[in-house]
Parts: C-alpha cells; sequence; structure tokens
C-alpha cells in the first residue's frame, strides 16, 4: 500500500484546475504583499535571461544619458559650448557630452564652463562609476554563477512492464561532460475530490527503481513500476488520463567544471502523459565503436 506524506510545503488545499507550482524549473506561485528591498534587484537581475538583462542596461543608459543632457540644457547650452540654435541638436550635443562624461571617455569636444555645469557633471562622473561597477559585479555573477543544464523529457509514458505497468520518463546533460554521482528524487501529488465537494492534495514518495547512479555519460530513463507500494496502481489507463496529477522533481549531481554540487528543480503533470508508448533507442555505436548520443532522441516515443 502506497504510504502518505506529510504536507512538504504546497498544502493540502487544491482547486479544479489549479496551477502548477513549478514550471519549467521555475516556481509558478504569485507572491502579493511581499516587502521589497534592494537585495531584491540584485537577485532579480543575476536570474533574468541574458537579452532581458541587456535590455535593462541599455534602456538604464540611454535614460541616465538623456536625464543629464535635460538637466544641462536647463542650466543653458551656453555653459557647455556654443549654441547651433537648433534645440535638437544642442539636446543631442548635450546628449553626447553626458555619455562621455557617464563613462569617463572625455573627448574635450565639449567642456562645462559655469560652476552649476561644475557641479552637476562631477556628479554624473560618480553616478557612472557606482552604476557601471554595479552592471561589473552582476555580468561576473552572471558568468560564474553555476548553473545545472539537465534536460527532461517532454513526455511521460506509462506502459507495461515486467508483468505490470510502469511510469517512465527520462533525463539527459545538455553538456558533453560528465555528471558525477546524479540523484534525483520525486514526490507525486494527486488532487481528489472529497464527498464535501471541495479538493484537496494527496502527497506520496514516488519510488523509482533506481534513482542514483556513479556517473551519467548519456540518457537516464527514470522508472517506477506500479507495485502494491505504488499510489498509482489503483487507477487504469483511462483514469490515470482523467487524473490531476504533478510530480515534483530534484535531481542533483557533482559538476567537474564548477566543482559543487548542482541542483534543478522540474515538475510534469499527467497531461504530459503518454499511454501505451516507450521511448525511443537512446544512443547508438559508430563504425568505430564510439557511443553516439542523439540530443533529439530524449523525446521520441514509439506507439507499442
Amino acid at each position: 500500500m502506497a504510504t502518505k506524506l506529510k504536507d512538504p510545503g504546497v498544502g493540502y488545499k487544491s482547486n479544479k484546475g489549479a496551477q502548477r507550482m513549478i514550471v519549467n524549473g521555475e516556481s509558478n506561485v504569485k507572491h502579493i504583499n511581499k516587502p521589497k528591498s534592494l537585495d531584491d534587484l540584485y537577485t532579480y537581475l543575476i536570474g533574468v535571461s541574458w537579452w532581458l538583462f541587456l535590455l535593462y542596461v541599455l534602456v538604464g543608459y540611454l535614460l541616465i544619458n538623456i536625464l543629464f543632457a535635460a538637466v544641462y540644457m536647463t542650466i543653458g547650452v551656453q555653459d557647455f559650448m556654443s549654441s547651433t540654435g537648433n534645440l535638437w541638436e544642442d539636446f543631442s550635443y548635450l546628449f553626447f557630452f553626458s555619455a562621455q562624461t557617464i563613462t569617463t571617455v572625455g573627448y574635450g569636444a565639449i567642456a562645462p564652463n559655469g560652476i552649476w555645469a561644475g557641479y552637476v557633471s562631477s556628479l554624473e562622473a560618480l553616478v557612472g562609476l557606482m552604476s557601471f561597477s554595479f552592471i561589473t559585479g552582476l555580468l561576473y555573477g552572471r558568468f560564474s554563477k553555476p548553473k545545472a543544464k539537465i534536460r527532461f523529457s517532454k513526455h511521460l509514458v506509462v506502459r507495461d512492464f515486467e508483468e505490470s505497468r510502469a511510469l517512465m520518463f527520462r533525463v539527459m546533460n545538455k553538456r558533453t561532460n560528465l555528471m558525477i554521482e546524479p540523484e534525483l528524487n520525486a514526490v507525486i501529488t494527486i488532487t481528489e475530490k472529497e464527498s464535501e465537494g471541495q479538493f484537496t492534495r494527496q502527497f506520496y514518495d514516488l519510488q523509482l527503481q533506481r534513482n542514483k547512479v556513479m556517473y551519467l555519460p548519456t540518457m537516464w530513463t527514470l522508472v517506477h513500476k506500479f507495485d502494491d507500494k505504488s499510489p498509482l496502481k489503483k487507477y487504469t489507463n483511462q483514469e490515470l488520463k482523467n487524473l490531476e496529477v504533478e510530480i515534483y522533481l530534484l535531481f542533483k549531481y557533482h559538476e567537474q567544471a564548477f566543482n559543487q554540487q548542482l541542483y534543478q528543480l522540474h515538475s510534469y503533470d499527467f497531461s504530459q502523459l503518454k499511454i501505451n508508448y516507450k521511448f525511443g533507442e537512446s544512443y547508438r555505436f559508430d563504425d568505430d565503436g564510439f557511443t553516439i548520443v542523439n540530443h533529439h532522441a530524449l523525446n521520441q516515443i514509439e506507439k507499442m
């Protein structure tokens, strides 16, 4: 008989059609009334995608220079250079002066002459030093931050297996180096409707035939057999299709490049379930005897 687990931190309460809590390894939980701090900004900028990070840097750079160019225009163009008589050209020249000041390039074509122009340009130089130091720290943090590169198969499959049935999925490394002592732990939550009409979650430890290996050079197919300890054994294949299930996965391994333990979260629900399918061949050998791993084969399934 399957052993129920105590709440692992997501709560027993549920709802029909409740959204998944983990999607693509990231939290899918909305937070409200959360106090904010400067630490949150650093954490956010470390974690966002590269294109969004670079977009923030570009937009911030443009806005700061536009702001200081507007201040210089307020002080007066004559405190920096002779006016061209065209507002847009004057603003453009002051924008370029701002960019040269904030980056400490200082070509010398334009220089502040008045006392207030000197004060503001000195302040901008300080802002430039601090902002570029902050960006440099973020760049270092982003490059030095170790990150697991694990791919999980798109689908779960349920198929006949050893005089019973089994649930299977695959994992592999996006990189070419070996994963040392990879280990995967899984918890399954099944949403069930009670007699009062409310929906509650029941948690079970999803026992795998083998959840740890010494190293992983190719793909790894994880197998959960529908034995007497399985919480899924009592359901028919048709019932499995309609079952509201989420499987939480924690994958960890020792990464040689960073010389430390890395972790990656993932989750499945039964909308990704394929019944009476099997995974295709995960690797083959070439004419010289080398093992060939095709990354496209991770998601290949075949009808049984």
